[in-house]
């Protein structure tokens, strides 16, 4: 890609987060096999949210905050993520529905399905779905503060004191409200400002090694020492989340030759697709497979479905699902974002009108005097027929 705010060694961070999700899912699929799992999946999740909260601080933060850019940064992440969620929930809700089918992740009765149409449903991985649309509800607010820290001191300040009190309160991870999720990703906007900002720093080989090393801890230390932190959602999780999207954003050599690999960019590229519907896609390759072949072998085909299968929704579904939402947006722009009333716009096509129709009798006008004078001036040269300068006129004209 060739856009100037693609990070490429991001996609292949998110990549490696969604590989991790699935990972974590094995064990609903094959229960056999669960004991021997280690799962990484609110590391994963974590990271996810400092992604997010990163971005939309380097794509939007430093865009002045206009009505305009406003709506459309709403209606771009809506469409970004909607088209594809709600066919992830209707999908899983039909699953749900089949006598004796048994679904792992189900979705019960109408009223929950109504609550995952509405973004308010948590089964099985839709419940980080409700924090993100939370968070870019919030973010017009942070972007003000981004953009115009010195007049909205006193909004910076109630943020920091939120993210003070979540830290202190620990409010429970999973689940479906803003509020414990808030520090991922304001600490991830916090280093998405500091990177747009910090570009005269040029990452050495040795900052690439500390990146991929603190990547590891991040993912492997609750397994490695149990006794240091048990449980993950809190400030320190947030904060250390936050440094590494920081870090892996510079493209430090040797992280960025890994991160930015061609297929671990692929899984970044499908990660929403795939982060959505690997649950469902595995659970009917199991189904399909379960009796011909032995359990590793099964497990490693079910992940090749699962990518498989992301990548043909990530084209049929999410891609063009975005895109038709954003054209149906800016098609009918004008109808929100202008504040002209009819009349105004009359008025102004009116005026636009007769300025056309002005520099069209000026213009022409200047034509004829010019002509004018070309003929008054023009005399015959050494007894010829006096044409030479008339034409040698037209023609540089014409030219």
């Amino acid at each position: 890609m060739s856009r100037p705010d693609y990070i490429p060694s991001l996609d292949g961070l998110r990549g490696v987060a969604a590989l991790l999700v699935v990972g974590a899912h094995i064990g609903l699929i094959f229960p056999i096999t669960a004991p021997h799992l280690v799962t990484m999946g609110d590391e994963a999740v974590g990271l996810f949210f400092a992604l997010s909260g990163f971005l939309m601080a380097h794509l939007y933060g430093s865009r002045p905050v206009t009505r305009e850019n406003v709506l459309d940064f709403l209606v771009s992440r809506f469409a970004r993520i909607y088209p594809v969620y709600l066919a992830a929930v209707v999908l899983v809700a039909m699953l749900s529905s089949m006598q004796n089918l048994d679904f792992v992740q189900p979705i019960v009765g109408g009223t929950d399905f109504v609550r995952h149409v509405f973004l308010l449903g948590s089964s099985g991985v839709f419940w980080s779905i409700p924090p993100e649309i939370q968070f870019y509800l919030l973010f017009p607010v942070l972007w003000l503060c981004l953009a115009q820290p010195h007049r909205h001191g006193g909004m910076i300040v109630g943020l920091a004191v939120v993210v003070v009190v979540d830290g202190l309160v620990e409010l429970l991870g999973p689940g479906i409200l803003l509020a414990s999720k808030l520090p991922y990703f304001l600490f991830g906007a916090l280093a998405g400002m500091m990177h747009s900002h910090w570009n005269s720093w040029i990452p050495s080989a040795l900052t690439g090694i500390l990146t991929l090393f603190l990547l590891a801890v991040f993912f492997t230390y609750r397994h490695i020492l149990p006794g240091f932190s048990p449980e993950f959602w809190g400030l320190q999780s947030a904060v250390a989340a936050a440094v590494i999207v920081g870090l892996v954003a510079r493209q430090p050599p040797i992280a960025a030759d890994v991160l930015a690999a061609a297929p671990v960019r692929f899984l970044g590229k499908i990660s929403f697709s795939l982060y959505l519907f690997h649950v469902l896609i595995m659970f009917l390759a199991r189904l399909t497979f379960d009796a011909l072949m032995p359990e590793p072998a099964l497990i490693a085909m079910t992940l090749c479905i699962a990518v498989v299968g992301a990548w043909f929704i990530h084209e049929t579904i999410e891609v063009p699902g975005r895109r038709l939402l954003v054209l149906i947006w800016q098609d009918n722009r004008w109808r929100l974002v202008s504040r002209e009333t009819p009349a105004d716009q009359m008025d102004r096509a009116i005026l636009g009108l007769q300025e056309i129709e002005q520099r069209l009798v000026n213009g022409a006008t200047s034509a004829m005097a010019d002509q004018r004078q070309i003929s008054a001036t023009a005399e015959p040269s050494d007894g010829g027929d006096g044409t030479v300068i008339q034409d040698d006129r037209n023609g540089k004209l014409r030219a």
